[in-house]
Parts: C-alpha cells; sequence; structure tokens
C-alpha cells in the first residue's frame, strides 16, 4: 500500500478548471539562437517546442486562472470558503502567494488563504487536503491555484536544466458531490530524502541567507538539478507505489480512459507511457508548455478536461514526482 495512504474514498467534485498562460512565448529555436546552438539542438536535448516566460507576478498569473475556474464552477469568488495557493515560486518568501493572489482577486470578504507548498506535487498534495476538508464538512467550496514561474531562478549554462522549464498557473475550484459518486477513491504520498539535495534552489531562506554566504548572491538563487539522480530514484519506486493506489481504488490500469501525470520531462512520460502501458491515454502537453512545476499537473488535468478526453464518472490517475524526492498519487472519479 502507498505510505500514508488515504484508506477510505472522500466525497468530491472538481466543480471547475481554469488555466493561464504568459503572453511571452520562447521557443526552442530562438533558445538555439540565443546560446548560439545549431538549429533543433535546444528541443533535441528537453523535447520542448515553445515555452512561455511571465514578466510580471505569479500572483497575477495565478489570478488569471482562478476567474477562469471560477466562471466554469459557476460561482463567485465570494461563494469560496478559503483560497489555496499551490506553488512551488512565490514572489517573495513572506506573505504566502495565496495571500498575495487574494489581493489581486479582491474578494469582498475576508476569505482565508494560505499556502502548500510541495514543490511540483503541490496541486496534488492540495486537492487531497481539500478532499478530506470538503468530506468532513470543514469547508465547502475550496479554490485551489497554482502558479509557478521557474523562467526567473534559470542558468542557461546548464541546458538540461534550464531548458525544460516554462511559466503558467492553473486552478481548480472544488466542492461536496451530493449524489453524483465524485470522490477521491485513493490517494498516497512518499519522499525519499535521500535524494533531497538533487533538486534545489539553496537561496532565499533562513539556510543560505544573504549574511550566511560569500560572493554574488543570484548564484544561490539559481535552480540546480541532477536530472539523472532524480529519475533514477523516483522512477525505482514508482511501480510499486502506483500498484498500491490502483489496488486501493479498486480498479486498473485498463480501465482508466486517461492518465494525467505532472510533465516533469519528455524522458519522463516516455517512461511512465511504456512502464504503465497506458499509450496515448497519457494527457501529454509537454511539447507545448514545458515543465511548469507545480501548474503543470493541474494544467493537463484542466486540458483532459477542457477536451473532453476525462468525462464525468471517469476515473482517473494523477500522478506526480517532486522535489525532495517525492512521490505522490491520486486515484480520482471525476
Amino acid at each position: 500500500m502507498p505510505a500514508q495512504s488515504s484508506r477510505e474514498k472522500r466525497a468530491l467534485r472538481i466543480l471547475g478548471t481554469g488555466a493561464a498562460l504568459p503572453d511571452e512565448a520562447l521557443t526552442s529555436a530562438e533558445l538555439d539562437e540565443r546560446l548560439g546552438l545549431p538549429a533543433g539542438t535546444v528541443e533535441a536535448r528537453t523535447g520542448v517546442r515553445v515555452r512561455y516566460v511571465e514578466r510580471g507576478s505569479a500572483a497575477e498569473l495565478g489570478a488569471r486562472a482562478a476567474r477562469k475556474a471560477l466562471a466554469a464552477a459557476g460561482v463567485d469568488l465570494d461563494d469560496v470558503d478559503v483560497i489555496i495557493g499551490a506553488s512551488a515560486t512565490p514572489d517573495q518568501p513572506l506573505p504566502c502567494n495565496a495571500s498575495l493572489m487574494h489581493e489581486q482577486l479582491a474578494p469582498g470578504r475576508p476569505i482565508p488563504a494560505w499556502d502548500v507548498n510541495a514543490s511540483c506535487m503541490s496541486f496534488l498534495v492540495a486537492l487531497d487536503l481539500a478532499a478530506t476538508l470538503v468530506d468532513a464538512g470543514r469547508h465547502e467550496r475550496i479554490l485551489i491555484v497554482s502558479s509557478d514561474l521557474a523562467s526567473v531562478g534559470l542558468d542557461w549554462d546548464d541546458l538540461g536544466a534550464s531548458g525544460i522549464f516554462g511559466d503558467g498557473a492553473a486552478a481548480a475550484v472544488v466542492g461536496p458531490a451530493g449524489e453524483t459518486g465524485s470522490a477521491v477513491l485513493s490517494s498516497g504520498f512518499e519522499t525519499y530524502s535521500e535524494g533531497a539535495h538533487t533538486c534545489e534552489i539553496r537561496g532565499g531562506g533562513s539556510r543560505y541567507a544573504p549574511d550566511r554566504v560569500e560572493g554574488e548572491y543570484a548564484d544561490w538563487g539559481r535552480f540546480r538539478m541532477d536530472g539523472g539522480a532524480v529519475f533514477r530514484l523516483a522512477f525505482r519506486h514508482l511501480p510499486p507505489f502506483v500498484a498500491g493506489l490502483l489496488a486501493e481504488a479498486g480498479v486498473t490500469m485498463d480501465e482508466l480512459p486517461v492518465v494525467v501525470p505532472h510533465q516533469a520531462s519528455h524522458h519522463g512520460l516516455d517512461w511512465v507511457r511504456q512502464q504503465f502501458g497506458v499509450g496515448d491515454r497519457l494527457v501529454d502537453i509537454y511539447a507545448d508548455h514545458g515543465n511548469q512545476v507545480g501548474a503543470s499537473l493541474p494544467t493537463a488535468l484542466h486540458t483532459a478536461i477542457e477536451s473532453g478526453r476525462l468525462q464525468r464518472g471517469d476515473h482517473t490517475l494523477l500522478l506526480g514526482t517532486g522535489a525532495g524526492i517525492s512521490l505522490g498519487g491520486m486515484v480520482l472519479c471525476y
């Protein structure tokens, strides 16, 4: 069984989703020219054709996605009981990004707002938490917003770590399922901290504060990743982890019309596709978005819903990996 399993079904309905992309697109062909590389190099190495770059704030971009999700759900912001920010790249250490999105959205009452940060799995963790809160009757409607600007912390001398990322935001409004049958059927999370330093930004907190380090502090704010180490550790543990999730939910992989993963990398998506035999049922938006960190999975989920690939009553597997190194998954009846 997956660690920290949900153990029982929790009634939850996704009422509406939304996604937002920055206006500025950055193609791999443009990166080839910028970096002085032969044409086609960046796309061949990264698997990304185009990613998007936000020049404003994560809060502003997240608010755009939130408004779309609220409209899709047919509710007003003042109908929401809590706003959860579910991202890995906040605009600033304090206050939490949910507060800054709260400011952008300007509700008519003081709706509580707080963050969940589990790097690329932030949305999945927030959705799991929301399911417990709604099923227990603690809250009726919850707005979850993932908005990440990976572009601000990239080191282009390391194309393998930098060329895969793009900016974006996605949001979901969730609430009671009533008699619809919508539910979280199983969920689980595992962390293997021997990989804690394989994917990190060391600066910006108290451990490596500006007065504790020497040299140019901008270097401490750069994203660093050992992609090979992340891949080996995460995918060694995923097969039994997924088997446990499916067994607890009482479904098989063949019964799932779509599988919605975090868009980690083209190698990672190909591995999931082949390892679990899901083929074209895998929702793959990576080439035209890149890895959007915490916004990747909810953007892929929104795409599956908006395109009609995920229909009401369908079961789906949401699956992610993140810095930590952590695994997360959920079997959901949409």
